[in-house]
């Protein structure tokens, strides 16, 4: 089996602080080569008045109670997310973890966290439209940070599968990209986002490639493999049970 690199996001819900502060080390302990959080204000499944956990303070606990995996979250949203200010909220996740941040962000979709927070949710395009316009102002504000402080190279990461817009915007501005499968879906999308980055001149090795998993797709990792993935990355939810993780680190040649 081709060797890749092992992902863990953490749903930070219906759980205790405890419990994610535990998952994460365990990862990074286990091997995982990155550990994300997603970014929401409320469930997304189980009771939806559950315990839910913002992204940003974990990934900030996790910066200094880590050693190896890089962080980020899979992936924030541009709706609830000043661009400038969110460059430098990772970049400060950067300085506490010596060089591991990630910068995640997508168009957002979640609809209750927009109407709840009092941020507008429009319609995908106009989404779209703002994660288009934020794009190049977080790459002007890391440029910006690191002519001053020379250690904002942090690589960014964007979610979704979008064909016109999403994978062009991936091709035009990110270092990692990730969707789900099934197998055959993550490799037509692979496959445009391949087109895209001819059609911007971008090298498409530039990009890692990743994919969201569960254990029950496990027997077909070859397969995703062998459409281009680089990245598997396991959807932890609660209750955190880390052996699936250790049986993805082991698949992946530990």
């Amino acid at each position: 089996m081709t060797r890749f690199r092992v992902g863990y996001q953490i749903h930070p819900q219906h759980c205790t602080i405890g419990d994610i502060r535990e998952a994460y080390r365990q990862a990074d302990a286990l091997g995982a080569d990155v550990v994300y959080v997603w970014d929401h204000m409320y469930p997304l499944y189980g009771d939806p008045e559950g315990d839910h956990y913002s992204s940003t303070p974990i990934l900030s606990a996790a910066a200094v109670e880590t050693k190896r995996a890089q962080l980020g979250t899979l992936v924030s949203s541009v709706g609830y997310r000043n661009p400038e200010f969110y460059a430098n909220e990772v970049w400060t996740i950067n300085r506490l973890s010596q060089g591991r941040a990630i910068l995640g962000i997508g168009a957002g979709w979640f609809e209750r966290d927009y109407q709840e927070y009092g941020y507008e949710f429009g319609d995908a395009p106009f989404r779209l439209r703002e994660l288009a316009k934020a794009l190049p102002r977080i790459k002007e504000r890391l440029r910006k940070i690191g002519e001053v402080h020379g250690d904002a190279d942090i690589p960014i990461m964007i979610g979704g599968a979008g064909e016109k817009v999403t994978l062009k915007l991936t091709a035009q501005y990110a270092d990692m990209w990730n969707t789900f499968p099934p197998v055959e879906n993550w490799k037509a999308k692979n496959r445009i986002l391949d087109e895209w980055c001819e059609k911007v001149g971008r090298e498409p090795k530039a990009i890692e490639r990743t994919c969201s998993v569960n254990p029950d797709i496990f027997d077909q990792i070859d397969a995703l493999l062998e459409a281009g993935a680089q990245q598997l990355i396991l959807r932890g939810a609660t209750p955190f049970d880390m052996k699936p993780l250790k049986e993805l680190v082991k698949l992946a040649g530990r």
